[in-house]
């Protein structure tokens, strides 16, 4: 790439930007909220950012970067290392592979895919979470979680078309 030391700086920072959002949403799903059973409406903001950025723009957040994101989710979190890693991994593995199926279709569509895919993202994580623990962990608070997630993905969604805009075109 041709240009001036700014350009390239600008388009590097544009190109982290799924990155380094999905980094924030980690630490913003983290923070405590100094509400009782708070962890039943915590959404998972990141499975949010890993879905979008899986199907729009998986060329800026490719698997490594989804395995820091999750790897950061699992050390801030607190849980068992490797579940929200192997979780995001899946997650971008089947929009990898469902790519073709989105491009164009309605936002009811990809909206529709998300609520499939989270439901098997948080019964996956009720599932790794049970064989950690070593006892049936209750399902309320993956059910909680998952209907504040995909209600409010549509915001989320709006979000990230908008920072979509700005991300530069890879020829």
């Amino acid at each position: 790439m041709k240009g001036t030391a700014w350009q390239r700086l600008d388009f590097v920072a544009r190109s982290l930007t799924p990155l380094m959002v999905s980094l924030c949403l980690v630490i913003v799903s983290v923070i405590p909220l100094r509400l009782p059973q708070a962890s039943f409406i915590v959404p998972t903001l990141a499975l949010m950012a890993v879905y979008y950025w899986s199907l729009h723009r998986a060329d800026l957040l490719p698997a490594f970067a989804i395995f820091i994101v999750g790897m950061l989710q699992d050390i801030l979190g607190g849980g068992p290392l490797g579940v929200n890693t192997i979780i995001f991994l899946a997650v971008y593995g089947i929009c990898a592979s469902q790519r073709r199926f989105f491009y164009g279709k309605s936002f009811l569509v990809v909206w529709w895919g998300f609520m499939v895919v989270a439901a098997g993202a948080l019964i996956l994580e009720w599932a790794l979470n049970s064989a950690f623990s070593g006892s049936i962990v209750g399902p309320r608070p993956a059910l909680f979680k998952y209907l504040i997630t995909v209600a409010i993905y549509p915001l989320v969604a709006w979000l990230f078309a908008r920072m979509q805009r700005t991300l530069p075109v890879v020829e």
